[in-house]
């Protein structure tokens, strides 16, 4: 297999979203390095799914919230990229997360702090120690929401670092731009996943809520994000930078 085969890196890609991503990137000939917080039997069996497809695959573990251990992880990183004979990486798709649903005024700050620490200051931090990694014209994507366009009660805190992230993604852009690195966030809708414990796939209400709201007339699927993945870390996309790109079916017009 040739060593100039493009590889991302995509974190929490054992499940949800991450997981349709890896497969989409993978059938368009891109090699994967996924992470895992703890479902390491998951992981493992994506990353033979990849390696069936024709693709490398490595799983890792990282939990992103602890900014500590980025060092050991960028270590380990280095040596999948050594093994592969590949100089760096090209693709960092910022998609691990969690979902917390709760009110504006019942919101605790253990909630508030756990939000900012996966989504905003491991996103932050992690691309900061890996960008070192990555080879010039690289890409990367931030995954945000839908939620910063529209308001749904709940999310107040959710959505509020998201936005975050995609004020983030412009400075990437810019700072990075030297390198010929461009970033870009992709805001989903709602999906039919577990995330945020499944309501969208589980709760035929909400589903139905979702689908009402939507101009295509039904909630996502994780294949509808994974495919525009692919597409905005393909070869014909690499003009788009700094852009928030939202892939919700055209929910909440």
């Amino acid at each position: 297999m040739a060593n100039d085969t493009p590889i991302a890196l995509v974190t929490g890609a054992d499940r949800g979203l991450g997981l349709s991503m890896v497969r989409h990137l993978a059938r368009h000939g891109v090699d994967i390095i996924l992470t895992y917080r703890n479902n390491l039997e998951g992981a493992r069996a994506v990353e033979q799914e990849l390696k069936q497809m024709g693709r490398r695959a490595h799983a890792l573990q990282l939990d992103v919230a602890k900014v500590a251990t980025f060092d050991g992880f960028a270590t380990n990183l280095a040596t999948v990229l050594k093994e592969w004979k590949a100089e760096g990486f090209n693709f960092l798709v910022n998609n691990a997360g969690v979902g917390i649903h709760a009110p504006l005024m019942e919101t605790t700050e253990e909630q508030f702090d756990t939000l900012v620490n996966i989504h905003l200051k491991g996103t932050f931090f992690l691309t900061q120690k890996l960008v070192p990694r990555m080879v010039d014209g690289g890409r990367i994507l931030n995954i945000s929401t839908g939620l910063t366009r529209f308001c749904l009660p709940g999310y107040a805190a959710y959505a509020s670092v998201k936005g975050a992230i995609e004020v983030l993604t412009r400075y990437q852009a810019v700072e990075l731009a030297a390198r010929g690195i461009t970033v870009n966030t992709l805001a989903p809708g709602a999906i039919e996943t577990d995330f945020g414990g499944g309501a969208v796939r589980d709760n035929k209400e909400v589903n139905g809520y979702i689908a009402s709201v939507t101009a295509l007339g039904r909630a996502g699927r994780p294949d509808d994000i994974g495919g525009v993945v692919a597409a905005l870390l393909g070869p014909d996309t690499g003009w788009i930078n700094a852009q928030r790109i939202e892939a919700s079916g055209g929910m909440k017009l």
